[in-house]
């Protein structure tokens, strides 16, 4: 016999609106109200669970943060290669996706939340850490030639990059694409990996030319 799966609690549905909501419309222009609606639940109801916008949105962070846990610790035992970045960079990219009403408005956010934006911060820290070590590791495998500090300054970048990478394609992209929310996560992962790209010799070099010319359109 199937097993009958968990009947979904009302904070869980909450959490799982409101992540609906602002990604579709954007955090700032979603209320509790709103949310509430959706769920035709009252607002009392809501508030049983959550006493404002900001403790639901803090949730959400903490899902992000879990999802990403795992992801951000170079490999173990082996040395990265250019393969382990390219998957890196995808999953990151994803779980943006995922979550991008954080990257959307994410000056508003965390101007509203001291604390949630001192948690971003460790994080966006621990994301530098994480592609300095892959680097560093790809480096001591021979797979990239560069000096400590210029690779110091490839991780600062490529989390500047990773960070507002959103921004700039809604900035830069057609007004139909913004309309239906298209990221392009190949080509996101690959802007990231271009900085790396003059690095690199040999056959990891040619690695990363085929990834263009596979995944980029």
């Amino acid at each position: 016999m199937a097993e009958r799966k968990r009947p979904r609690q009302t904070r869980e549905r909450i959490v799982e609106t409101s992540l609906s909501l602002f990604n579709r419309d954007g955090a700032p222009h979603v209320t509790t109200a709103d949310i509430a609606s959706e769920m035709n639940i009252s607002p009392g109801n809501l508030y049983y669970h959550f006493r404002n916008k900001n403790e639901i949105i803090a949730e959400l962070y903490a899902a992000f943060e879990q999802r990403l846990d795992a992801l951000l610790a170079a490999p173990e035992g082996r040395v990265a290669g250019i393969e382990d970045l390219w998957l890196f960079l995808h999953l990151l990219f994803e779980a943006m996706w995922d979550f991008r009403f954080l990257y959307r408005d994410l000056d508003e956010i965390l101007s509203r939340d001291r604390r949630l934006a001192a948690r971003f911060r460790r994080f966006v820290g621990r994301g530098t850490r994480t592609m300095l070590e892959l680097c560093r590791s790809m480096v001591s495998g021979g797979t990239m030639h560069a000096t400590e500090p210029q690779i110091a300054a490839l991780s600062e970048n490529a989390v500047v990059i990773a960070t507002f990478w959103m921004s700039y394609q809604k900035l830069v992209a057609a007004p139909a694409t913004v309309v239906v929310n298209v990221f392009n996560l190949d080509r996101a992962a690959y802007q990231v990996l271009s900085l790396i790209a003059p690095f690199v010799r040999g056959s990891d070099r040619l690695l990363i030319d085929q990834l263009g010319r596979d995944y980029i359109r």
